[in-house]
């Protein structure tokens, strides 16, 4: 059986933290402590790990990571983001798929407890009040990525949800759509899901075109849930030309339901998402979409969760990244 810590330190009748200070700062520890830790070690041929080390320290240089659909490809570019961050400064990830279940991911805070992480980083979607609470019971560093919570004080990093959406939608207006739907998340559910919807509604209204505030289906995170809901919003509003899909997800399954009704994009309507996923360059036709800074967002998290756990608080509570309108195959002037 391998050797731990606790076997050294009982072998040289010592406490764990001398046998750490001798492994990490050995001028500190009395020469007679220091020898007989020392001849532990080799007797034992005790090596030390990662582990250990914050059992003393309470520090384990691993960050937990919670998401809500590993499944998503919109996660992706932010888990590699967080990635290379962690990376550079010299932390490790532990990640967890909530599958937006609120006991699950209160039992991953425990467990991130447990395992002695030095912070988290929420991307699951809306925090509410329950996580918020087991956090702050645990006293764990915790920063939000691609999500935010106005009513907590809690570091995030996101985009413009509602300009995003709006940028989308007067897009496709003034290239000369004025029977506009929108599939989207249900609203109050997700963070993103009232923010775009309203976005959608104020480009609306700018133009005059209120009537189609109600050509709206909202679909369960994935695409086939968008392909039953493009079924229904063009059964009760026939004569759209375009479509806002509030994820590259949802307009993948909006076109291919479009498809297998004999429609083709943007021949027949035009589809704009929202993400630029990779597969939106790679499907047929390529997504106009609105583009978040996936990566970068995964990125800065981990910077800024680094910075809470080093100096306890944070240059900017809530960050904005840029977004981008990006023009692809999907759409066209009406």
């Amino acid at each position: 059986m391998k050797s731990t810590i606790r076997d050294v330190a009982k072998l040289a009748n010592v406490s764990i933290s001398t046998v750490s200070r001798v492994m990490n700062a050995p001028e500190t520890v009395i020469e007679e402590k220091r020898v007989k830790v020392l001849e532990a070690i080799e007797a034992l041929q005790y090596q030390p790990n990662a582990f250990a080390r914050g059992l003393i320290y309470k520090k384990s240089d691993t960050l937990g990571v919670m998401i809500p659909d590993i499944e998503n490809p919109y996660f992706a570019g932010l888990i590699r983001g967080m990635q290379d961050a962690a990376v550079e400064l010299n932390h490790s990830l532990m990640i967890c798929n909530t599958d937006r279940d609120k006991q699950r991911t209160i039992t991953y805070v425990q467990n991130f407890f447990e395992k002695q992480v030095d912070g988290i980083v929420f991307a699951s979607d809306a925090l509410h009040t329950e996580y918020y609470e087991e956090m702050q019971r645990y006293r764990l560093p915790f920063v939000l990525a691609s999500t935010n919570a106005p009513e907590f004080d809690i570091p995030s990093v996101d985009i413009d949800d509602e300009q995003g959406a709006y940028e989308a939608v007067k897009y496709l207006i003034e290239s000369g759509h004025r029977r506009i739907g929108m599939i989207g998340f249900p609203l109050g559910e997700t963070i993103s899901g009232l923010p775009r919807y309203d976005g959608f509604r104020r480009a609306l209204r700018e133009y005059g075109l209120n009537t189609f505030e109600t050509c709206v289906e909202y679909a369960e995170h994935r695409y086939e849930h968008a392909y039953d809901a493009a079924a229904l919003l063009l059964t009760r509003c026939p004569g759209l030309t375009a479509i806002f899909a509030a994820s590259d997800e949802f307009a993948m399954g909006t076109i291919s339901y479009l498809r297998d009704i004999g429609k083709s994009v943007p021949e027949h309507l035009s589809v704009i998402g929202f993400d630029n996923i990779r597969m939106a360059q790679l499907f047929i036709p390529k997504l106009t979409t609105i583009e978040q800074p996936t990566y970068d967002i995964g990125y800065r998290s981990v910077q800024k969760l680094h910075e809470l756990i080093t100096t306890g608080e944070v240059s900017v509570l809530r960050e904005k990244l840029p977004h981008q309108l990006i023009v692809r195959e999907s759409t066209r002037p009406y």
